[in-house]
């Protein structure tokens, strides 16, 4: 049997695997061919070890295939973190972090790298076979944490000094945590927090709990400080509709998440058409931070003048800056009692007008660049609906071969004009 190890260098290998196979999932063994089936086998091996308790499989003519089940009533944690929590060290890595970090005990140790240096040879003499950190080692070490926030460097003349950064306390903070680990973007951040404190309780139970964006962890930190330092980046764009990856440089500028389906899109420019695209978050990979664009404020500002007609990620502007636009509207059938349709109606609008048109009837209305992305939520008030339409004719017929398709499912016998 082939061994591994639990911890890993190389996370975008096992993003790779879990979403394959346990995000877009049922596929077997056999089906996966970008690796060797000995590669498959260890990888399995070593995801098994942190989402055991969550696999399941089905065994189909083609295989036994392998998906996660999770049960969000007994699970109140994102099991896909714990791949986040298993990156592996250096010998030398985890031993002068542990070093500095005893060294700079509290902010009031505050040393110059000489004296850091003199006092790493004394923590190391003790060691049976000691180790050798150079200047340059310590240094570059030191110089990362700084750039985390972790430590801190004050120039004191020609000489820098460097002290720890003060630990902010998250004793009380445990119920926020809990809350923000599971709901929000690089959510990551908050159960690592989590993880020092003891003894809190499990406060917040979900209903549509969307787990599997954890595993795109990495490159959604990498897009959010791009966007912080205004800068393009270079990814690879790995479509499922596509044989082979893509490489592109783009500027990314908003991350869209969706409350339906737990679904990330980046929202870039991509220069090489001239247009602002989405880019669904989990086919990205090997984001690399370029640099800063003077263009960034202002192409920012032509996606929020463009979300106005955006319902949702689709931007329908091409390489020239043509728009095209799409109408659609319905009305519905609203009850003396029944305010709460109207609230709905305004509350889950994400563009478009509410109007009354008389006592009992009520119509939305909106211009947007894709109105299929909107026929989901219209179905939602399908016995209500009492006159819709579309002005693109393929989405008007393909909602109404929906309609159609319902009827025969259920049984329901329909005139034509009815319909």
């Amino acid at each position: 049997m082939s061994s591994y190890s639990e911890l890993i260098k190389n996370f975008e290998r096992i993003r790779s695997y879990m979403r394959e196979f346990y995000v877009y999932g049922f596929k077997s063994r056999e089906d996966y061919d970008s690796k060797s089936a000995r590669s498959y086998d260890d990888e399995r091996r070593r995801m098994e070890s942190w989402l055991g308790e969550h696999m399941s499989f089905v065994r189909t003519p083609e295989g036994k295939n392998v998906f996660i089940s999770i049960d969000s009533r007994t699970s109140r944690h994102n099991p896909f973190y714990k791949a986040l929590k298993a990156k592996s060290f250096t010998d030398g890595d985890i031993t002068l972090h542990f070093i500095l970090f005893d060294i700079l005990h509290s902010p009031e140790a505050v040393l110059s790298l000489p004296e850091i240096l003199d006092k790493i040879d004394t923590y190391l003499s003790g060691f049976s076979e000691p180790m050798v950190f150079d200047e340059s080692t310590v240094r570059k070490k030191l110089r990362e944490y700084m750039a985390e926030g972790m430590i801190i460097g004050e120039k004191s003349g020609r000489r820098m000094l460097y002290r720890r950064a003060e630990t902010a306390c998250t004793k009380d903070l445990c119920d926020v945590l809990s809350y923000y680990s599971e709901v929000a973007p690089c959510g990551a951040v908050g159960s690592f927090l989590l993880d020092k404190e003891e003894g809190g309780e499990d406060v917040f139970a979900f209903k549509h709990h969307y787990i599997t964006s954890a595993i795109d962890t990495n490159v959604l930190a990498t897009l959010f400080l791009a966007m912080r330092e205004k800068s393009s980046v270079t990814v690879t764009n790995k479509s499922r509709r596509a044989d082979e990856p893509r490489r592109s440089r783009i500027v990314p500028l908003r991350v869209f998440i969706s409350v339906q389906n737990g679904r990330q899109h980046l929202l870039a420019y991509q220069p090489e058409f001239n247009v602002i695209k989405a880019f669904r978050i989990d086919y990205l990979s090997d984001v690399k931070l370029c640099e800063p664009t003077p263009r960034f404020d202002e192409l920012r500002a032509e996606l929020s003048e463009m979300q106005s007609r955006m319902w949702g990620v689709t931007t329908r502007k091409n390489r020239y800056g043509e728009e095209r636009i799409e109408h659609v509207e319905f009305c519905v059938r609203v009850g003396a009692d029944e305010e709460h349709i109207i609230r709905r109606l305004e509350r889950e609008k994400r563009v478009g007008r509410v109007e009354k048109i008389d006592g009992s009837t009520w119509r939305f209305s909106a211009d947007v660049y894709d109105s299929g992305e909107m026929v989901p939520w219209i179905r939602t008030f399908i016995c209500r609906i009492t006159a819709v339409s579309f002005s693109n004719p393929s989405i008007e017929k393909s909602f109404w071969g929906d309609i159609e398709e319902m009827y025969r499912m259920y049984g329901v016998e329909e005139d034509e004009d009815d319909i």
